[in-house]
């Protein structure tokens, strides 16, 4: 059975999974079209950090960053190269979506890229009802990045 839980960023096996999806990012983007975070930055008070286990083994990551009262962003989705394909990012996102009703928020967005690797990715915040919108936060326009975004 696969249990998502609060979770330690600096985690060995999470601190591995969030390094690869680092160097992923870096390898399909620009630099300065990378805004994945690493595992210090995911351990910010404003952030909750959740992975995804079964029987103890790592299936995937997944964050919810506060920006204000009303608003909050999804953070390093990331799903472990023998999980892929089972479902996991899709409980992460309904998992992350329904928390952030939970806690009040009015609207979750998030920042991907717009390199075909990610298409799969924006295929599934679509399927779960989020449409591309202007940059959000501190974003700002960037022909590497889709802005998208889902009203609770």
């Amino acid at each position: 059975m696969i249990s998502i839980e609060i979770d330690d960023p600096a985690r060995p096996d999470v601190h591995k999974l969030l390094s690869e999806h680092l160097a992923d990012m870096f390898a399909t983007s620009p630099a300065e079209s990378v805004h994945a975070l690493d595992h210090s930055a995911l351990s910010h008070d404003a952030i909750t950090f959740w992975t995804a286990r079964e029987d103890g083994v790592l299936l995937g990551c997944g964050a919810l960053k506060a920006l204000s009262p009303g608003h909050a962003e999804i953070k390093s989705m990331r799903t472990t190269a023998n999980a892929r394909g089972r479902g996991v990012a899709t409980r992460m996102l309904e998992h992350i979506v329904k928390e952030a009703g939970r806690r009040g928020y009015e609207r979750l967005s998030l920042e991907t890229g717009t390199e075909d690797y990610f298409a799969p990715a924006r295929r599934l915040y679509e399927r779960h009802g989020f449409t591309e919108c202007p940059p959000f936060a501190d974003y700002t326009l960037d022909p590497n990045s889709v802005f998208m975004e889902l009203p609770l």
